[in-house]
């Protein structure tokens, strides 16, 4: 039986993805849930930009890979997985002489914000540089939300650095160049940021959960959820147990399943631990992730 990796993470940050807007207002995207709160998130594609943009930064990955074919932006034909780690892990579809399509193996959800958006806006000019000129300045307002965000990360390990969209030539990686590259994307994602309207903003887990599971299954999507305090935050351990109770086959979810969370964030810490047998910090949940993964490509030589 084949393995995934699945987990789903919480950070903090601020005005994470914007839209088109109206006028002189720059919008948040949203999204309205039927009790009346408005949600702001980072949508998937944002979160992959970063993640592609970091690992060009931090571990040179390629991205001299893309061309227009067809009045179409998109991957160059004559480049494969074997040069392009974006398109190992986040698929491709090029429509060329001949289309060839193969679907993401990294799976992301939206970074969607736990606490509802209540309308702060932030005015802004440029009086700074119109007082250079003695002229007006321009004047803008934007939408701000400061929150939590989660998002889950789901990944086929049996997908990774094996590309058989081309049945004339079909490509698989060696086992090291696998883990390399996995361990890589999880630093990237131990370590994530978004550079926008002149922010850094640290998307670094403050508390994740998951492991590595027989199956591709975003089992804490939508399970992780907040419980706010007048001064502090708990996290919702009940709905966490009730995921870890679920079964697949003979393997019980809490089973296979770590959690790691930086210290002070959450007052429930306590819960948490008496909830779940392998709790400990972020770190230690990405090293757990770094090391089932070696072990996993190593007996599948």
């Amino acid at each position: 039986m084949g393995k995934a990796i699945s987990f789903t993470a919480i950070f903090r940050a601020n005005s994470l993805n914007y839209g088109e807007g109206i006028a002189n207002i720059s919008e948040l995207k949203k999204i309205h849930r039927g009790n009346g709160d408005v949600l702001t998130f980072a949508s998937r594609q944002s979160v992959r930009y970063d993640i592609v943009r970091l690992g060009n930064e931090w571990f040179q990955w390629n991205l001299q890979t893309v061309d227009k074919a067809k009045g179409t932006v998109q991957f160059r034909e004559d480049v494969t997985i074997e040069q392009s780690e974006e398109m190992d892990l986040f698929g491709y579809l090029k429509t060329g002489k001949k289309s060839l399509k193969r679907p993401a193996v990294v799976r992301l959800s939206h970074a969607v914000s736990m606490e509802p958006y209540r309308s702060d806006m932030e005015f802004l000019n440029n009086m700074g540089l119109a007082e250079r000129i003695d002229e007006t300045p321009n004047l803008a307002n934007i939408e701000q939300h400061e929150s939590f965000y989660t998002y889950t990360v789901t990944i086929d390990l049996d997908r990774i650095g094996v590309d058989l969209a081309n049945k004339e030539n079909p490509v698989e990686l060696p086992a090291a160049e696998k883990i390399k590259r996995l361990h890589e994307l999880l630093d990237i994602l131990k370590l994530l940021n978004r550079n926008i309207r002149g922010r850094q903003e640290s998307l670094s887990p403050l508390f994740v959960i998951g492991g590595i599971y027989p199956v591709a299954n975003p089992f804490f999507l939508g399970r992780v959820m907040l419980e706010p305090q007048n001064r502090f935050w708990n996290l919702k351990v009940e709905a966490l147990q009730d995921v870890g109770n679920t079964t697949f086959g003979n393997h019980v979810v809490a089973d296979d399943t770590h959690i790691g969370y930086v210290s002070g964030i959450f007052h429930n810490e306590a819960q948490l631990q008496a909830a779940f047998t392998h709790t400990g910090t972020v770190e230690q949940f990405f090293a757990h992730l770094k090391t089932a993964i070696t072990d996993y490509y190593g007996a599948n030589v």
